[in-house]
Order: C-alpha cells, then sequence, then structure tokens
C-alpha cells in the first residue's frame, strides 16, 4: 500500500467544485485532509495525504491534475537541532499533531516526522530556532 501527503492548489474558479471526493468514490483511496486554507473565489491550498494501491495513487494525482489542480508532493520537511534545543517544550505545546514530545528517559525534546502535518506553528514559536524547515 502506497501513502504520499500532497500539496493541492485549487485555482479560484475550481475552488468550490467538488474535487477531492473523486479520491475515495473513483480511485478507493484512503485520504486524510490534514491541513486547509479553502475560500470561494480565492485560490486554495489543501496537504492531503492519501493512502492506497501505487496505481491508483498515480490514477488519482493524474485526474486531479486534468482537473486544473496543481499537485506536488510535500516535500518539506521539518528538523529538530539538538544542539540548539533547551527542551523548554514551548514547541510540543504548539503541536497539535502530538509530533513533538518528551522522551522519558531523556526528558529532551523528540520529534517523529511521520505525524508531522507540516503546518509550521512549531517553526514560529521555537524561542531558539532550533526547529527549521527544509524544503
Amino acid at each position: 500500500m502506497a501513502s504520499e501527503k500532497l500539496i493541492l492548489s485549487f485555482p479560484k474558479e475550481i475552488v468550490t467544485k467538488p474535487i477531492v471526493y473523486h479520491v475515495v468514490k473513483d480511485f478507493n483511496l484512503e485520504f486524510n485532509i490534514l491541513r486547509a486554507e479553502i475560500t470561494p473565489n480565492l485560490e486554495g491550498k489543501m496537504l492531503l495525504e492519501i493512502r492506497g494501491k501505487k496505481e491508483k495513487v498515480e490514477e488519482c494525482k493524474a485526474f486531479l491534475k486534468k482537473e486544473g489542480v496543481m499537485v506536488r508532493e510535500a516535500t518539506q520537511e521539518i528538523i529538530l537541532d539538538k544542539e540548539l534545543c533547551v527542551n523548554c517544550s514551548i514547541c510540543m505545546s504548539l503541536c497539535f499533531a502530538n509530533a513533538l514530545f518528551v522522551n522519558e528517559k531523556t526528558f529532551e525534546i523528540e520529534f517523529n516526522k511521520d505525524k508531522c502535518l507540516l503546518c509550521g506553528i512549531c517553526l514560529d514559536g521555537c524561542p531558539v530556532k532550533a526547529l527549521k524547515s527544509k524544503i
């Protein structure tokens, strides 16, 4: 089973069209909307994780592009610089995905990139800038 995080950009002309439901209906894929900013008459953006058969994922991406949606893989990555981190846990309190947590043995902040939603809130909250975005 394949799993991909995609960034979808919807031009304002199609932002209100029911396109994403085709992911399940036509391609039999599971999806999870990780982040979305969709406003009628404005460009919309969505961070979407899709899971299913690899060939269906590829067919779905082709369909989205045909419908006018710009599709790109979510290649941004958050990196925790352990040398800069002072383990204040401010980032942890901001992370609603629980990707940042305290290691119970070392009492240091740890980062689980698989849980990360790439929202970037932690980047702005870190007082010592120990969290960085790698694109």
